[in-house]
């Protein structure tokens, strides 16, 4: 299973998001983390593989795509959020897979075929709305995505955890690769996404508290 680092950029800083409540987040520069300048953040975490938000350019203030171009030379793989909005409205590099989310494409999901979706979901349904997160991941395969990623907004950045039922519950309902985002604690539900057939899961908190040994991140990969 693959292991992402989760990073949310916002005003040039890496910042600490909860539970979707991007009024609060302040910069992340505690636990593992030496500075919240990106280049400083991410040399000192040392991941493989990053999933950035670009939390400006999501809410129309802006965009760190420059920031994100210059990466490359840190990381293997950057899933990138940038509210993308329309087919055309990618950032492309050899590095970077473009994520298509709910919260700012909207329910008009075709055109897309090859990216990778991310089901947002806050306090169990699909932002903006409303559907059941069952009902999307269904329908991702004919409508062309490569992959999909379950982002549980409303768990971010707390120690909420996953249970095993909800898990198997979200992976059943697509054959495509995916991607768990939000919550997560510790090895234990590592493991337990690993064994529900999880192909990746995305985390920042638990690196920083000691749930998640540094090291799994940056050999970007767990089981």
């Amino acid at each position: 299973m693959e292991l992402i680092c989760a990073i949310d950029l916002k005003s040039g800083m890496v910042v600490h998001g909860k539970a979707g409540r991007r009024s609060e987040y302040a910069p992340l520069d505690w636990g593992l983390a030496k500075s919240a300048e990106p280049r400083e953040y991410i040399s000192s975490i040392r991941p493989k593989s990053v999933y950035i938000a670009d939390l400006d350019r999501i809410e129309g203030r802006g965009s760190h795509d420059a920031l994100v171009l210059g990466l490359g030379d840190l990381i293997s793989r950057c899933y990138l959020d940038r509210g993308c909005r329309g087919p055309d409205d990618m950032l492309d590099a050899p590095f970077i897979e473009n994520v298509v989310g709910t919260e700012t494409a909207g329910s008009n999901l075709c055109g897309f075929p090859g990216r990778y979706l991310s089901v947002d979901v806050r306090e169990g349904f699909v932002v903006p709305g409303g559907e059941d997160p069952a009902a999307i991941l269904a329908r991702a395969e004919e409508l062309g995505f490569a992959g999909c990623i379950y982002l549980n907004i409303t768990a971010v950045g707390g120690r909420a955890g996953i249970t095993p039922e909800k898990a198997c519950e979200i992976r059943s309902a697509t054959d495509l690769p995916l991607i768990y985002g939000g919550g997560v604690r510790d090895t234990r539900d590592l493991e337990m996404l690993a064994d529900a057939g999880y192909d990746g899961a995305i985390l920042a908190t638990a690196i920083h508290t000691g749930g998640v040994e540094p090291d799994h991140v940056r050999r970007g990969r767990f089981c």
